[in-house]
């Protein structure tokens, strides 16, 4: 019998999200996350198995310890240790593969790749593009290797989805001779669920994606568009890094280049403060103090004047990316909404479309207010576009490519 199920990784600095599914159903056999790995103090896990009814959301037999965690190899065995008890274990001869979420594979990786030596001397030569991801991700896989080396180890890249965008849009006007130096241009981010809501849209609609022009919105803490032609993506907000873009959580997204020289001359703030002030201390907390968009919304309905200014900061610059890529595409025959707050913030969905008639979208608020789960459409009959909300899983499309690999 041939090994169905895939391990799916998603190592952090100081944490590891884990997934067990068995394919190619995609049927989740187990969920876990080590936390507070490297810390002061004892680490958290936390292990559910597949609830009864197979789809791993319940709580049914969860399982929650503190324990040491020095490093991620630590962090590997405790889920090890889980995923036995429940007679899954990291050494099973059903374990066809271990899927890896790695954030950056530059203009290298354009799919996912068996992991061997060249593959993780290249992963690790990205680390300058991806400094607080890569490093993490580079631990998870050698960690994995150490514990099976007999199982291939799949790397997945987020950045892999967007590397079909073309020059033009990719390319910084800045001098090309640094650029190509520096390997300075557009990557794009979030690629493993812009991928899989893009084709999950489609399906949706009861076409081919080959035949489909979406535009995807993941509205997470981190946030990002992209434009996927016939399943291709043409253009993403992020770009170098996942800094550019969309409002977020915690990050600025798009800022004049200026506002970094101001800072420094003006305030006298390092390289630094200024990269944890964009990154960290931006977006919508920067905005009001918050980077729930939940709570914005609560202080927003009582009155709160920074609340609302953060709200609609966020929701201009959804929509001018979501102009923008009306224009690039042409033709759109979907716009899904995707993540924590695309999935769930009915106000964000509302607003982003209010008033877009012209371009053929519209939202029915029966429809957009359902306590609905699962893919779905939510524009009117008469709506020219169609307006989705599909929820992503980025576990199940690192799962899906990972085994479609090893059993090519």
């Amino acid at each position: 019998m041939n090994a169905t199920q895939v391990l799916v990784l998603n190592s952090g600095s100081s944490s590891l999200k884990y997934q067990l599914l068995d394919m190619p159903a995609g049927r989740r056999l187990a969920t876990g996350l080590v936390e507070r790995i490297g810390e002061d103090g004892p680490g958290r896990l936390v292990h559910t198995p597949a609830g009864t009814n197979g789809d791993g959301d319940g709580d049914s037999g969860r399982r929650e310890r503190e324990l040491p965690l020095p490093d991620h190899a630590a962090a590997l065995r405790a889920a090890g240790e889980e995923l036995a008890a429940d007679g899954l274990g990291l050494d099973s001869p059903e374990l066809a593969a271990i899927g890896h979420r790695v954030v950056h594979g530059g203009r290298t990786f354009t799919e996912p790749t068996v992991v061997d030596e060249r593959v993780l001397a290249e992963i690790e030569r990205l680390v300058p593009l991806a400094p607080l991801h890569n490093p993490a991700n580079l631990a998870g896989i050698r960690t994995a290797l150490a514990i099976n080396p007999d199982v291939p180890q799949v790397a997945v890249f987020d950045t892999a989805f967007h590397t079909t965008i073309p020059d033009h849009a990719a390319c910084y006007a800045i001098d090309a001779e640094v650029a190509a130096e520096h390997r300075i241009r557009r990557y794009g981010f979030h690629g493993t669920s812009h991928a899989f809501v893009s084709r999950r849209t489609a399906e949706l609609l009861g076409r081919r994606p080959e035949e489909v022009n979406v535009i995807t919105l993941h509205l997470g803490n981190g946030a990002s568009a992209a434009a996927v032609a016939g399943g291709r993506c043409v253009d993403t907000s992020m770009g170098l890094t996942p800094l550019q873009g969309l409002v977020m959580g915690t990050r600025s997204g798009d800022i004049d280049p200026a506002v970094v020289f101001h800072l420094s001359r003006v305030a006298g703030m390092s390289v630094a403060e200024i990269d944890e002030l964009l990154n960290s201390r931006s977006g919508l907390r920067g905005l009001c103090g918050d980077n729930d968009m939940r709570e914005v919304v609560r202080r927003m309905d009582a009155g709160d004047t920074r609340a609302r200014l953060a709200f609609d900061v966020y929701i201009h610059r959804l929509r001018s990316y979501l102009g923008a890529y009306v224009a690039v595409l042409g033709r759109v025959d979907a716009v899904a909404f995707t993540a924590g707050v695309g999935e769930n913030a009915t106000r964000v969905r509302t607003a982003a479309v209010a008033g877009l008639d012209a371009l053929g979208l519209a939202i029915d608020e029966r429809l957009n207010t359902a306590a609905v789960r699962g893919p779905r459409l939510i524009s009117p009959e008469y709506a020219r576009v169609a307006v989705a909300v599909v929820p992503t899983d980025e576990e199940l499309e690192i799962a899906t490519q990972a085994f479609a690999l090893v059993n090519a």
